[in-house]
């Protein structure tokens, strides 16, 4: 018999016992499907993680205030190590292409009658190239309001939403921040929320040196942010920043009173992570794949068993070994390969159903599903073996005489 025979065979096998292949495809389904819908939760994760902190910058490297390694964003506390001529000292460097001092703090902001608190980051032009901010409305606030300290604010999309009624562009009014008054210049449009589920949009950018003597009255800087020419170029600027930056502050053999944060690294523990839950949810999900696999097995031998007659029958009339076993094993991979068929559209609208129910990202690869379908086949020829063996094996003369 060839290949097209032993389909016809098997689908006509499938036909006459629906109840008990779908019940046999079963375990195929739940597994094949437990398997994308895990996958492509730990993919959507890992897409999700990479651009939040590719929003935050790329080519980045943070250096922040202080000894030891503190969270990427707000780190220092109360330490007062970094200034902003350490900033323009940096932006002097080979390989940097953009830097950006940050100073941020909590602020109540007033537009008429509405209040509303938010983050005042004080900073200078160049944080909209690192960052990547685009203005929905006006525009950034220029390297002459830095040199001036000029009451000058460009808002987030989130503090607009809460101060301004829907029919007025912000664009030129003024607002209170703390008491003082400063002049919109610009509205950034909507960035989302942070890796650590911060808004980001919650946010008012004022030059820093406004920020410093006018809001604050300090000297120092909480964050210097240093965009690199390239990626490769990551590792060399980092060390040139920690050398320049000891020598600035005279460090000889004390320890350092700063820290340098690589973004890239960061990203690279964080794509790990996600593959190794990926990897253990997809696990998980695959023991079911094994279970319908031991099925699959089981109903293949209780066919074995009711068709030996018929096997005894066609050994009779010239069917070889080689054809009875590859009978079996071609009925096995068809029960797995549509139980793996129908676990993979059922995966598929499983993975849009728990993003669209519970709010994840999701993210169905083409990958996953070749997998899931190379798996499905794999466990049919696998499990279908030893049947296909046995009914291959059995003696004709005795498979004739079998009664039920």
């Amino acid at each position: 018999m060839n290949l097209f025979n032993n389909l016809e065979v098997a689908l006509n096998g499938l036909k006459a016992n629906k109840l008990r292949s779908a019940l046999t495809m079963l375990g195929i389904i739940i597994g094949v499907s437990a398997v994308i819908i895990m996958v492509s939760v730990g993919q959507g994760a890992s897409k999700k993680i990479s651009a939040q902190i590719s929003s935050m910058g790329s080519n980045l490297l943070m250096v922040f205030p202080g000894a030891g390694s503190g969270p990427v964003r707000g780190s220092g506390g109360n330490v007062n190590t970094l200034t902003l001529d350490d900033a323009n000292a940096i932006a002097e460097l080979n390989l940097v292409s953009n830097t950006a001092p940050e100073l941020s703090t909590g602020v109540t902001a007033t537009y008429g009658s509405q209040t509303w608190t938010a983050e005042a980051d004080g900073t200078t032009p160049e944080m909209q190239l690192i960052k990547d901010l685009s203005a929905s409305s006006g525009s950034f606030f220029t390297a002459d309001d830095v040199k001036s300290s000029s009451m000058v604010a460009v808002l987030g999309k989130t503090v607009v939403d809460n101060l301004y009624p829907v029919d007025i562009d912000p664009v030129g009014t003024t607002i209170r921040i703390n008491k003082l008054t400063f002049t919109v210049v610009g509205v950034l449009a909507s960035k989302g929320a942070s890796m650590g589920g911060q808004d980001q949009d919650n946010v008012i950018f004022i030059p820093i040196t406004t920020a410093q003597i006018k809001l604050l009255g300090v000297k120092n800087v909480r964050l210097i942010n240093v965009q690199t020419e390239t990626p490769e170029s990551m590792s060399y600027v980092q060390a040139s920043v920690e050398d320049l930056l000891r020598n600035r502050h005279r460090l000889n053999h004390q320890q350092d009173d700063f820290n340098v944060r690589n973004l890239t690294s960061v990203l690279e523990t964080a794509e790990s992570a996600t593959n190794i839950m990926t990897l253990l949810l997809a696990s998980v999900a695959a023991v079911s794949l094994l279970v319908g696999g031991i099925g699959i097995m089981n109903i293949m031998l209780v066919s074995v068993t009711e068709r030996t007659r018929e096997i005894g029958l066609r050994m009779a009339v010239g069917a070889t070994q080689s054809n009875i076993r590859n009978q079996f094993l071609v009925e096995a991979l068809v029960l797995c390969l549509i139980g793996g068929l129908a676990g993979i559209i059922i995966g598929i609208a499983g993975s849009n159903l728990v993003s669209k129910l519970l709010g994840w990202t999701t993210s169905v690869t083409m990958t996953s599903v070749l997998i899931s379908a190379g798996f499905s086949a794999a466990i049919g020829i696998f499990f279908g073996f030893y049947p296909a063996k046995r009914a291959a094996e059995l003696d004709p003369i005795e498979a004739l005489r079998f009664e039920k």
